[in-house]
Formats: C-alpha cells, structure tokens, sequence
C-alpha cells in the first residue's frame, strides 16, 4: 500500500468533513434517510471489524457508500477489498485511475463520487481545465494521449457497451493488459459504487455544497 498516498487521503478527507460526517447527523430534511448514517458505536458484532478496517484506510470514514454497504458486512468485506486493489495496488497511474472513476462519476452525477475523487484526482496531478471541462459534461479539450484513451475507453464501453477496434488498439498502445483489465474493472465498480450511492440517496457531508446543481446538463 502507498502510505503517502493513503496519509494524503485521509488528510484530505479531513480538510473537506468527510470524517465528520460519520459522527454529525446529516441535515434536516422533511424525509427520512433511506440509511441513516451509522458511527462505529452503532456496528454490531458482524459489521464492527469491517469498520475498523474502513477507518484506516478511508477517506470517507463509513460514510458515502459504506454507509449503505456495512449494512451487508459479508459482501461490503468482499467490495473493501475490492476496492482496496482498485484504489491502492491497481496497475493503472493514480492520476488516470482517478481521471476514469470521475468520468463515471460524471456520468452519473454522482455527488459524493465526485466530491471525493476531484480532490484526489487534482492532488495526482489531473489538469484543472480537464477537470473542470469533465465537470461541464465537455470531453476535455487537451488532454494528453493516455488521459485521452482512458476518457475514450470508460466513455466508450459504459456507453456503447463496446469498445472498437480503433479504441482498443489506441489502448494497446499505452497500456499493457493487466492496466486495461484494471481500467475496466475500476469503471465497472465505480458504476456499481454510483449505483449504491444513488439508491441510499447518500450526499455529501453536512454544510458542503453539492457539486452539481439542479438543472444542470
């Protein structure tokens, strides 16, 4: 594991609340949680190590889609450590792991996602203006040739459900096998882990703004 880049997480994570909103109840609102947030004193015997085990290693404590996964502690162990490979041992660069999980991010206006992986994707080196562009629901205008790939590939296969020879022999080019097989399944999990957050109506921590608006493409 990347210490440095796992004490830059968790720091941050600090910076921007998330730690917090695993302690302080989520703002008023005239529904329900469909979760609600759960602090580590409320796990039982089953969910409790899978909590402390998230606490190391999280940016997000147990919230945003832990919140919602704790709640199946045999199958949230077997995604921690799945995301434990997709995150911190994966074959593919953090900054263009970052880049493709903020194009599913993107795609699924998925606000926790991107609050949490802009930061990161911005602390590994990824452009402001492409992050920005990406944000606008732009392809980013100038991008290098490997970010460009990974912005071709994820968009391509989670949109057309392929990915054509052009692409794929464009990948071949920067990636080996393993980084591809990583890149895809890093963008298969973050559209499950957007799917999870969607169905909990999991947000961002109380007082932080959303990062998309209302009525925005």
């Amino acid at each position: 594991m990347n210490s440095a880049l796992w004490a830059s997480s968790l720091a941050l994570a600090a910076a921007g609340g998330w730690l917090a909103a695993t302690t302080f109840a989520a703002p008023a609102t005239s529904k329900e949680p469909r979760f609600p947030q759960l602090t580590m004193n409320q796990l039982d015997e089953k969910q409790k190590p899978l909590g402390e085990q998230i606490m190391k290693v999280s940016s997000v404590g147990i919230g945003g889609p832990y919140n919602p996964m704790i709640r199946s502690p045999v199958l949230g162990q077997r995604l921690f450590d799945l995301f434990h490979y997709l995150r911190w041992e994966t074959s593919v660069p953090t900054k263009l792991n970052e880049f493709a999980i903020l194009v599913i991010a993107r795609q699924w206006r998925s606000q926790v996602e991107w609050f949490a992986h802009a930061p990161l994707a911005a602390k590994a080196g990824l452009s402001p203006d492409i992050i920005a562009e990406l944000k606008a629901n732009k392809r980013p205008s100038k991008m290098a040739e490997d970010e460009a790939v990974v912005y071709d590939f994820v968009t391509e296969l989670t949109t057309t459900k392929k990915v054509s020879d052009e692409t794929y022999a464009r990948a071949k080019k920067v990636f080996g096998d393993q980084q591809i097989v990583d890149l895809t399944a890093l963008a298969g999990n973050y559209v499950m882990v957007a799917m999870l957050l969607a169905m909990a109506e999991e947000t961002v921590p109380p007082g932080k703004e959303e990062p998309f608006k209302a009525g925005e493409p």
